[in-house]
């Protein structure tokens, strides 16, 4: 198994719960990949690992052939690899600008002292980052709303922002973790169209979702897992079709 990027035989218990248990895939670059399954299956702890934020007890992660599992979490991201959450998290008493600026900062190269001692470099790093914020902005249609206190926002721009906010810190792979959840199908369908438009502009997703019209009319591949272990992979139409998948995800016979 070869891909941008490649998970091999993860595995993450917490105690006697095994969240993720012997996962394994791969994701093409240039491609939009989504993971579904039931709540609990472990999809949230599988991004976690991949971000660093937790450590698998044991198999590999790797990033274009480098393996990142037991890296902290700002050395991935500084690899390339950015994420949202499932809760929006966007920091209070700061603009929807700001809160896309703080994106570029992940890879400034000003450093600490220059902007403790305010050095001409910092100031031309922050004139650069607020002009390509802006362009974000104007990208998914948030410029009449970047002076605005983020969270101020309707849910679903607030979710817009978040995803800004990841991609302004230019990832090579973007990992969004249900970003349509709360949303209307209005909401949704701008979302999807927002992803469509990150995967033409050069980034590869991997997204969890439980939104089967997102998933199916936007993702080339879906890995389905159900109790930390993978039941189904393969094409939406291939993986829709799946016995498996309709008696563990979508329900039985009823669905």
């Amino acid at each position: 198994m070869s891909g941008f990027l490649e998970i091999r035989d993860l595995h993450r218990a917490f105690g006697g719960l095994r969240a993720v248990d012997g996962v394994s895939f791969s994701v093409r670059e240039g491609s939009i990949k989504a993971i579904i399954g039931p709540n609990g299956a472990g999809k949230t702890t599988l991004f976690n690992l991949i971000a660093g934020a937790l450590q698998p007890d044991s198999g590999a992660i790797l990033f274009r052939g480098d393996e990142i599992q037991g890296k902290p979490p700002y050395w991935i991201a500084r690899k390339g690899i950015a994420r949202t959450f499932q809760n929006v998290r966007l920091f209070r008493g700061m603009s929807v600008l700001e809160n896309v600026m703080v994106g570029m900062h992940l890879k400034g190269s000003a450093g600490f002292t220059a902007a403790m001692f305010r050095l001409p470099r910092t100031f031309k790093e922050e004139r650069e980052y607020r002009r390509r914020s802006i362009e974000l902005l104007e990208m998914f249609g948030l410029a009449d709303a970047a002076a605005q206190d983020a969270v101020s926002l309707p849910f679903g721009r607030q979710r817009v922002v978040e995803i800004a906010r990841a991609l302004a810190s230019d990832p090579a792979l973007l990992l969004l973790d249900e970003p349509a959840a709360g949303l209307n199908i209005h909401e949704t369908k701008i979302i999807a169209d927002m992803i469509v438009k990150i995967r033409q502009g050069g980034i590869t997703v991997l997204v969890i979702e439980h939104d089967m019209s997102l998933v199916m009319g936007i993702c080339e591949e879906i890995l389905v897992i159900s109790s930390g272990r993978t039941i189904a992979e393969g094409r939406p139409e291939v993986v829709q079709r799946n016995e498996e998948v309709v008696r563990v995800y979508l329900g039985d016979e009823d669905a």
